[in-house]
């Protein structure tokens, strides 16, 4: 089964260009679509009316240009909104949520940490999936203002390294032996975050898993790309210099109203 058209994938800004990454090293010639919806990040201050309605906008655009299947590449749009787009509309929707599982699988210590948003941690889906690992001690932490300094283009500046001392700190004092980062702009912040954590500590994203979920939808329900290689498509609606930056400078970034 082969299928040309284009996967979409759209996050709060440029942060799920980590999970776009892991789906385009996995599938190469799968034509994608990124959209940052960086005027309105960060999406974890919202409410879930408010990340609801710009995911539809997000997905609504994602048809029109028409993909086959969209990757929701936020945990805050996925834990708040991705029943909501799946019951709306008819192409498959992959999601993206703290990978709690492995770490609480592995850990020895029995405590782990979570670095996610507001949005996520407050939502019925993350406390579902938390309340299956009882006798795991989960430490959660909000991670107040990394999203917009990241957005800003401020990755490595002294207020980033600031806020993930006062985040982390904490959590390695109760003894975790994994991090699970719970938002698709944090892996950018990993080289920051190893050399504040000691070794022992493993840090687990979510890019891989979702990778591998996008190549199991194409190959069960949707269809592979016959091409042979690809030109990925990017749009954001605010100055594309830091989304132009996070990807090498390898890619067009288009800015466009949305």
């Amino acid at each position: 089964m082969t299928n040309d058209r284009p996967i979409g994938v759209f996050d709060s800004g440029i942060g799920g260009t980590s999970i776009w990454k892991a789906i385009h090293d996995l599938l190469p010639n799968e034509q994608t679509i990124y959209l940052a919806d960086s005027k309105n990040a960060p999406y974890g201050q919202k409410s879930k009316a408010e990340i609801i309605a710009l995911s539809m906008k997000n997905a609504d655009l994602l048809i029109e240009m028409g993909c086959k299947l969209i990757v929701v590449a936020c945990n805050t749009a996925t834990t708040n909104a991705i029943q909501e787009l799946r019951a709306k509309y008819s192409i498959p929707f992959i999601g993206i949520e703290p990978a709690i599982k492995p770490a609480a699988t592995h850990s020895k210590t029995q405590t782990i940490g979570i670095l996610a948003t507001k949005g996520t941690l407050n939502s019925e889906l993350f406390n579902k999936t938390t309340e299956k690992y009882q006798d795991i001690k989960i430490i959660e932490q909000i991670g107040h203002g990394l999203v917009q300094l990241i957005e800003d283009g401020q990755i490595n500046s002294p207020e980033m390294t600031q806020l993930l001392y006062s985040y982390l700190t904490p959590m390695i004092d109760a003894n975790i032996d994994y991090l699970v980062l719970g938002c698709s702009h944090y892996p950018y912040l990993i080289p920051q975050i190893k050399q504040i954590l000691p070794e022992h500590i493993h840090i687990i994203d979510s890019g891989e898993a979702v990778a591998k979920q996008t190549q199991n939808i194409l190959r069960d329900k949707v269809g592979f790309s016959s091409a042979k290689n690809s030109t990925p498509i990017f749009y954001t609606n605010t100055n594309p210099k830091v989304l132009t930056e996070i990807l090498d400078n390898k890619y067009k970034v288009e800015q466009r109203d949305f």
